[in-house]
């Protein structure tokens, strides 16, 4: 470092080297005074890096001023303080640059995970799009279990412009169908084993005796319509195989003789197309309600956050005593008969239910339903085109927008009803108390086959007798 200079700087790395040096001051002058002797010591500088520098006189057997050894080593000694000096002034230029690339401005949005796939857009078109734009970068966790969404930029506006955007987004997807609804208030039937008994008998009568075997099972198999006699006529047993040809041989011949009189006559039935009658009319098992899920729907909702799911079900517990008072503490019992369109004609259905009434027709339950809506409304739950609906409490038996799409071509989804109709237009369903009511999440099934229960209310369950 200093090897341009008479006198030697040496820095302490543990090497092998520095380590055997071992400078020793030797006077030369007997009037030297003990702060020069000091200065001329073996001096030890460190530096704010932790390095430390060792700066030290050489002996010599030549007589050298007391002035010329002073100024030396006060070269040294300034050098070695410009050096460190220098080492701090970079340091804090590299701490002060580092902070001024590193600043940010950020916020979180809260979203919802159901959400975040109109924020991306597709292909993340609209998220690159926003990005470029503002000027900044969104991050949206990959996680179901996340609400927020992070906006990091430069600047607070280009951040609260884009904040502005996704709200944007939210507000127009929320408002259309493209979001469907994730939870509803419902009044369960499928408590009621009786009612399930019929519904699935509704099914078997309508599609056939085999295809509603299984509930949780959806399958096009013919395998499931003739449990028997096909079975053993294509493939028939070892028994019959060996009777239909009697082979006989002689002694000592290599000849066979094959009898081909007993060989009965095997005649094959065609194979049932897949193509149904019902599958003409557009009936399948897909557009059928589940019987374990049957119910009354009170109310639809759009929760798409986390916020959303626990306001609706403080909501609802916050109620009770309310519905309680409007069905006058009293049990409430229904009775669902016949069979009713509730969109397109007969022969064009999309949705058929079972109309109710209440039994003794004192409105009780629709009060009761009334309240609860209400209390959604106010909360601010209830979109603004849902809440100018009517209420039209209602058991949906089919309804084709649960049709799987696989095979379905038709622009317009609709099935033909007319001879469902015919059959069960007058069908008396029974009679049914309605025990409580629930927060429903759809596409989420309880181990009994029931929608995920976010939260409920009880109903009154002592009949009166009169």
């Amino acid at each position: 470092m200093m090897s341009g200079r008479k006198k030697k700087i040496c820095l302490e790395d543990h090497s092998e080297k520095q380590k055997k040096m071992n400078p020793v001051w030797r006077p030369v002058a007997t009037n030297a005074s003990s702060c020069e002797e000091s200065l001329m010591k073996d001096a030890i500088v460190e530096s704010e890096d932790g390095g430390k520098v060792q700066g030290t006189g050489c002996s010599t057997s030549r007589t050298i001023s007391n002035d010329h050894l002073m100024k030396v080593a006060a070269e040294a000694m300034d050098e070695i303080a410009e050096s460190a000096i220098s080492s701090s002034q970079l340091q804090d230029n590299v701490e002060g640059d580092s902070s001024l690339s590193t600043e940010k401005h950020s916020i979180s949005v809260q979203v919802g995970a159901s959400l975040f796939r109109f924020i991306k857009g597709k292909g993340g078109s609209t998220q690159k799009r926003i990005e470029k734009e503002m000027g900044v970068k969104i991050v949206i966790p990959t996680s179901k279990e996340e609400d927020f969404v992070t906006i990091e930029g430069i600047s607070n506006n280009s951040v609260n412009s884009a904040s502005e955007k996704i709200q944007a987004i939210i507000d127009e997807t929320v408002n259309s169908r493209n979001l469907d609804y994730s939870h509803f208030i419902s009044l369960p039937l499928a408590i009621h084993p009786e009612l399930v008994d019929k519904l699935i008998n509704f099914q078997h009568s309508i599609l056939g005796n085999g295809s509603c075997m299984d509930e949780n099972t959806d399958t096009d198999s013919n395998e499931d319509e003739d449990t028997t006699g096909n079975k053993e006529v294509d493939q028939p047993s070892k028994e019959n195989a060996n009777v239909a040809v009697e082979l006989k041989v002689d002694d000592n011949s290599e000849s066979v003789k094959v009898n081909l009189a007993n060989i009965p006559l095997v005649s094959y039935a065609p194979k049932a197309s897949k193509s149904s009658a019902s599958s003409d009319l557009g009936i399948d098992k897909s557009i059928f309600i589940k019987p374990k899920t049957f119910h009354l729907t009170v109310l639809m909702l759009k929760l798409w956050n986390k916020d959303r799911i626990k306001t609706a079900t403080e909501v609802l517990q916050g109620i009770s005593s309310e519905v309680m008072e409007a069905l006058d503490n009293r049990p409430v019992s229904i009775r669902l008969k016949g069979l009713e369109c509730m969109k397109g004609s007969l022969a064009k259905a999309r949705v058929l239910y079972a109309p109710l009434e209440e039994i003794g027709s004192e409105g009780c339950l629709l009060r009761a339903c009334q309240v609860i809506i209400d209390a959604y409304v106010e909360a601010g739950l209830v979109l603004e085109n849902d809440a100018k609906h009517r209420l039209k409490l209602h058991a949906t038996v089919m309804n084709s927008r649960h049709r799987k799409r696989k095979n379905w071509t038709r622009k317009v989804d609709s099935f033909d009803a007319r001879g469902i109709f015919k059959q069960y237009g007058s069908e008396d369903w029974g009679q049914y108390l309605i025990r409580e009511a629930h927060l429903s999440q759809r596409f989420s099934f309880d181990e009994n086959g029931y929608y995920h229960c976010c939260a409920s209310i009880p109903f009154p369950e002592n009949m009166q007798v009169e």
